[in-house]
Parts: structure tokens; C-alpha cells; sequence
């Protein structure tokens, strides 16, 4: 049994760590989570179980990695046929405000490129951060997240591309 001063400093630090739930509900919420609730409130779980191994300065990353398996885990479940395995969560159309065309770039975007700018923009967490929520090393964070940037611009200059080619077809034709 706990003495109980141990316990209230427990206390104490979990509630730190629990402020970051409306966060962790967005982020699951954000990846296409069914039940993102619940994938916070067992995130919470697995934090208050493991609570040594959360970080005291910021737990965010270390919860966006376990909300992270966990919708991973849930996605797996999800799988259509025994033995498949869905091996990235696609986000959900969450910001009515998102611009078409860039949800459009973001969902053609492998998940790894995806999640590493989505990290950094949605989640406001720093390249190493995010590294450590991905649990990789923080400079193949930045070049993935250098990558992700390149390919999500490429794609967006060819939809525009293409869709300045349309109208000038368009225009070609008279109408």
C-alpha cells in the first residue's frame, strides 16, 4: 500500500498531466478516432499506471504517442478481414475552416508525412517533440518533416497548376 503522502504528490502530478486531456481528445479526434473519448480517457489510464515514465515538463508528447498506438490499435480492430492491418489512421474532417484544397494535399500525403507536419501545426509541438512522440531520432524527425513540407507544396502547386490548366481551357474555348 501507497503511504499516503506519495500518493497526494501522485495526485498532484497527475493532474498536471491530465490538464492536456481536451488535447489528447483533439488529437485522436483529428486522426479519425470513433471513439476519440475514449482513447483520451484510456491514454489517461495508461498515464496514471505509468506515471513515472511520463515527462514532467511536457507529457503531451509522450500521451500523443500513446493515444497514438492506441488509435493504431483501434484502426487494427477496425480491419475489415481477419489478419489485415490498417496500418494508418486517416484523419477526420474535424476544421470545417480547412481549406479544400489543403485537406485535399494533406490526405493524398503518406501517414508518416502527414503526421509529422500535423505534429508541428495542429499539436504546436516542436520537431523534437514530435520526435519523441514518434519515438525516432529528433534529426530524422526534421528531414521527414523537411520531406513532408516539400511533397505537401508540390502537391499543392500542381493542383493549382491544374487547375489554372482547366480554366485556361476554359478560356480557349469561349466559354
Amino acid at each position: 500500500m501507497t503511504p499516503e503522502p506519495d500518493r497526494h504528490s501522485a495526485e498532484l502530478r497527475f493532474r498536471s498531466v491530465f490538464s492536456h486531456l481536451g488535447a489528447v481528445t483533439a488529437y485522436a479526434r483529428r486522426r479519425g478516432s470513433r471513439d476519440a473519448d475514449g482513447i483520451a480517457a484510456e491514454t489517461m489510464t495508461v498515464a496514471w499506471r505509468r506515471l513515472a515514465d511520463v515527462p514532467e515538463d511536457d507529457p503531451r508528447p509522450w500521451l500523443y504517442a500513446t493515444a497514438r498506438n492506441l488509435l493504431l490499435a483501434e484502426a487494427r480492430k477496425a480491419a475489415p478481414s481477419a489478419g489485415a492491418y490498417a496500418g494508418e489512421v486517416q484523419p477526420a474532417h474535424e476544421l470545417q475552416e480547412l481549406d479544400p484544397e489543403l485537406d485535399a494535399a494533406l490526405r493524398a500525403l503518406k501517414a508518416p508525412d502527414r503526421e509529422a507536419l500535423l505534429l508541428v501545426a495542429w499539436e504546436d509541438l516542436t520537431p523534437s517533440q514530435a520526435a519523441n512522440a514518434l519515438g525516432i531520432n529528433p534529426t530524422a524527425f526534421r528531414v521527414r518533416l523537411l520531406r513532408a513540407r516539400r511533397r505537401l507544396r508540390a502537391s499543392l502547386e500542381e493542383r493549382a497548376a491544374d487547375e489554372l490548366a482547366s480554366v485556361a481551357h476554359l478560356d480557349v474555348e469561349g466559354t
